[in-house]
């Protein structure tokens, strides 16, 4: 016999005023209130705090706060990961993100969903769905992530974005609802390239004088 919270980790309708689902959840919100209030003279802190609150979390990871989020321990996030302020990850289904991910400030993944059934929605009950992303990705602020949605490797997503569905990897994509507006090309990459060498020109430069 399946339990609530194996019901809601699998997508299926569940209600959140269970016992396991709601201890989970209030270690999820503690974990989250000790880390938003670490002093800035203390942010050394700040690391062993998200390494407890999330399931698994890689090397070189930071998250500025504020920030929240549903239970923690649903979220697995890869190496070299990086959040501004304000971001949200409500986690009621696994979130799962790759290596070198760069968050912006506000943005938010919702795995979270409730009917469209108004009288059904009405007797509290809710589902949620995965959200997956892959590695080297660099979501802009205030973008939106929905439920359900899978996020290719080698993306970039535009400011203010609600991402509705899968997006596919070596894209640019921005817009309500997101949409593709190109590929990430060589030109790209020659282009980042060009301007790297002028740095490190700048910088060998710099430390001569």
């Amino acid at each position: 016999m399946e339990t609530m919270k194996q019901r809601m980790l699998s997508g299926k309708l569940y209600k959140a005023a269970d016992p396991e689902i709601h201890a989970d959840s209030a270690r999820g919100k503690q974990l989250v209130w000790d880390f938003n209030h670490i002093p800035p003279a203390e942010k050394d802190k700040r690391p062993a705090i998200l390494k407890e609150l999330f399931k698994t979390v890689g090397d070189n990871y930071y998250i500025e706060p504020p920030f929240y989020v549903d239970y923690g321990i649903h979220t697995t996030i890869g190496d070299n990961f990086y959040a501004n302020t304000n971001c949200v990850f409500l986690d009621t289904a696994p979130i799962t993100i790759g290596n070198r991910v760069y968050m912006a400030p506000n943005v938010s993944l919702y795995t979270a969903g409730h009917p469209i059934d108004a009288a059904i929605r009405g007797e509290d009950l809710e589902y949620g769905k995965p959200i997956t992303i892959g590695n080297d990705v660099w979501i802009g602020g205030g973008t939106i992530v929905n439920p359900g949605v899978t996020i290719g490797s080698d993306v970039v997503i535009g400011s203010g974005s609600v991402v509705t569905k899968d997006v596919p990897s070596h894209v640019v994509i921005a817009g309500n609802p997101a949409r593709v507006l190109r590929p990430i090309t060589e030109k790209d990459q020659a282009v980042w390239a060009a301007q790297k060498a002028e740095f490190l020109d700048w910088q060998a430069q710099t430390k001569r004088q």
